[in-house]
C-alpha cells in the first residue's frame, strides 16, 4: 500500500483542476443524446424484467440443461436490478425528475434488493462517496469482517449475502420513522413472497424447501463478484484521516480503482461499477453509459495532469487479497502520508 502520495497542485489549485475537468466533462454530457445519457440503461433494466416471465417458466422444464438457463436469466436479472438499477436509482442517474428517481429507488432497492432505502441512500451515497477511503466513515469497513480467514471470506461468505441483506434490514427498520419503516417493512415483504410465489405457481416447485432453495440460488449467483468489487475498489488504496483528507479531486484519483471490462459485470453491475469506478465517483450522478463515454477524456486529464489513475485486473486483485488478507481485511489500515496534497 502506498505510504504518501505528491500532487502538482494544492487549495485552490485542486479546485482549478476539477472545474476544469467538470467543463470537459459536461461538454461531453452536452452534446449527448438523451438515449446515451438515461435511455440504454433504462433499457437494460426493462429487458431484465422483461426476461424473468421466460425465466420462471424455464424452471418448470424437466430438461436440465432449460432448467439451467432459467436460474441463469433469473441470476442474472436478479443483480441487473438489486445492483445496477439500485446503484443507478440512489444517484439518481436514471432520471432527471426527483419524484420518479424516489419512486425507482423504492423500488429497486426495497422491493428487488429487500434493503431499506434511507439506509442506502446514506450509506452509499452520504457517506462512502462524501467520505471516500475516510477512515471510520466511507472506507468500505462495511465490507470488512475480521473474525472470518481469507477462504471462508473469499469463498463462502458471498454465499450469505441474500440471507443477511434482508435481515440488516430488518435491524435498521427501528431507526427509521414509522411511517418510513412500515412502507419499507411492506415492499421488503412484497420483493421476497412474490419471488417465492412466483416459484410455486409459475415454475411449479412442489416444496417450501425448494422453492426457498432455487431463491437463495439465483439470488447468489453473482455474490461472489459482488463482495469482491466492492473490496477490491478501494480497500489496499490510500486511506485518510478526516482532518488530513484531500481534496476531492485527489481523494478520488488516490482511492478508487477501475478493473477492467467484463461483459456480464458491465451487464449486471454497470459500468460505473466495474470498468468506469473513477469516473463514477467523480461524477456520481451519470449514468453507467455516460460514464463509459467520459472515461477517456477523464482518464486523459488525470494522466495529463500527473494525477493517479489507478486501473488493476480483478485476477491480480483477488491474488492480492488472498496474499494480504490479515494487513488489509483483519488490521486497521494505515493512513496514508498525504505530501504536496492540502
Amino acid at each position: 500500500m502506498p505510504s504518501e502520495a505528491a500532487g502538482p497542485a494544492e487549495g485552490g489549485g485542486s479546485e482549478a483542476l476539477l472545474r476544469e475537468l467538470e467543463t470537459r466533462v459536461r461538454a461531453v454530457v452536452g452534446a449527448s443524446s438523451w438515449w446515451e445519457r438515461h435511455g440504454l440503461d433504462g433499457a437494460i433494466l426493462a429487458l431484465s424484467l422483461l426476461v424473468l416471465p421466460a425465466g420462471f417458466l424455464c424452471l418448470r422444464a424437466d430438461n436440465v440443461l432449460v432448467f439451467a438457463v432459467g436460474l441463469v436469466v433469473l441470476g442474472v436479472s436478479h443483480y441487473t436490478l438489486t445492483v445496477k438499477g439500485s446503484h443507478l436509482a440512489t444517484h439518481g442517474a436514471l432520471t432527471k425528475s426527483k419524484r420518479w428517481s424516489k419512486i425507482w429507488t423504492v423500488f429497486f432497492v426495497e422491493v428487488c434488493t429487500a434493503f431499506t432505502a434511507e439506509h442506502a441512500r446514506h450509506g452509499h451515497v452520504k457517506m462512502h462517496h462524501g467520505y471516500t477511503n475516510v477512515l471510520g466513515l466511507g472506507d468500505s469497513s462495511t465490507w470488512r469482517l475480521p473474525l472470518l480467514n481469507r477462504y471462508v471470506y473469499m469463498f463462502l461468505a458471498p454465499l450469505l449475502i441474500p440471507v443477511l441483506t434482508p435481515l440488516v434490514a430488518l435491524e435498521r427498520l427501528r431507526t427509521l420513522e414509522p411511517r418510513e419503516a412500515l412502507r419499507s417493512l411492506t415492499l421488503i415483504g412484497l420483493g421476497l413472497y412474490s419471488h417465492y410465489w412466483l416459484l410455486r405457481h409459475v415454475s411449479a416447485f412442489q416444496s417450501v424447501g425448494s422453492a426457498l432453495l432455487c431463491m437463495l440460488v439465483t439470488r447468489s449467483l453473482l455474490a461472489h463478484p459482488y463482495l469482491h468489487v466492492n473490496i477490491f475498489q478501494h480497500i489496499g488504496l490510500p486511506m485518510f484521516s478526516l482532518k488530513t483528507k484531500p481534496r476531492r479531486i485527489h481523494m478520488m484519483s488516490l482511492g478508487v480503482l477501475n478493473l477492467p471490462r467484463l461483459p456480464v459485470l458491465d451487464w449486471a453491475f454497470g459500468h460505473s461499477i466495474i470498468s468506469c469506478h473513477v469516473e463514477h465517483h467523480l461524477f456520481p450522478t451519470l449514468s453507467d453509459n455516460m460514464c463509459l463515454k467520459v472515461k477517456p477524456v477523464v482518464s486523459q486529464f488525470l494522466k495529463e495532469k500527473q494525477l493517479p489513475y489507478n486501473e488493476d485486473s480483478y485476477g491480480a486483485r483477488f491474488r492480492l487479497f488472498l496474499s494480504r488478507y490479515e494487513e488489509l481485511m483483519v488490521q486497521a489500515p494505515p493512513i496514508t502520508e498525504l505530501v504536496g496534497l492540502q
